[in-house]
């Protein structure tokens, strides 16, 4: 029997088209769990028939889903992938290898485009400038928004990390920059979205305008 090495958790909300481009490669040993947060589209009827355990979140955001499906997790490393399709789980397995060499205390995720067009123009600005007060706050050496990441599920739940909505990601990295944690980032494809689905940060402006509102919260 394969050992369970590590459990990725999706937080999805209507991406039944996107899961199974996203799970047609699980690496070995690895468990899925993909949270759904108010779907309506069949989310977790895909996500169940492919494999993975679903965990419903009703309250929505993306905090929110990401915290239950690591106090659904039953391994000893936890991983956070998007459940768009625009990246692949096979580049979480890299930044598992870090985690478990001892070379970080997570390992996340550096989006580069595949092509033109993938990444609009006001989410890659609003990155930017997310992840420039990620890098003044925190003194990690970081240029994305950790959309990719593995630690050590006991670390993870030690931070308290309190944001259940777009803020957690900056609460993590300030909670594990005031906790000694160290940050390895390594370079992911990115992609596009799955057909059919539609981002609800970079597919808007206002999207990503709610995600800065988020950030500067978290700030306050």
């Amino acid at each position: 029997m394969t050992m369970r090495t590590c459990d990725v958790v999706i937080p999805c909300r209507d991406e039944a088209l996107a899961l199974p481009l996203v799970l047609a490669e699980v690496p070995d040993g690895w468990h899925v769990i993909v949270v759904d947060n108010g779907s309506t589209d069949g989310t977790a009827d895909v996500a169940r028939s492919l494999g993975a355990t679903v965990v419903s979140e009703p309250l929505p955001g993306y905090g929110a889903a990401v915290h239950a499906g690591v106090l659904a997790s039953a391994a000893d490393y936890v991983a956070v992938i998007d459940g768009d399709a625009s990246m692949r789980l096979a580049d979480l397995v890299p930044m598992l290898d870090v985690v478990r060499a001892g070379a970080a205390t997570m390992a996340i995720g550096r989006r580069r485009p595949v092509g033109r067009g993938v990444w609009p123009w006001h989410a890659r600005a609003g990155t930017l400038a997310l992840a420039t007060m990620i890098r003044r706050r925190s003194g990690f050496g970081i240029h994305d928004l950790a959309p990719m990441r593995v630690c050590r599920r006991e670390d993870l739940l030690a931070l308290g990390v309190e944001d259940r909505r777009f803020g957690y990601p900056l609460e993590l990295m300030l909670r594990a920059a005031d906790a000694g944690w160290t940050v390895q980032e390594l370079d992911v494809p990115y992609g596009r979205r799955a057909a059919g689905t539609r981002s609800k940060v970079s597919g808007s402006v206002r999207g990503t305008a709610r995600v800065i509102h988020d950030f500067a919260g978290v700030l306050r």
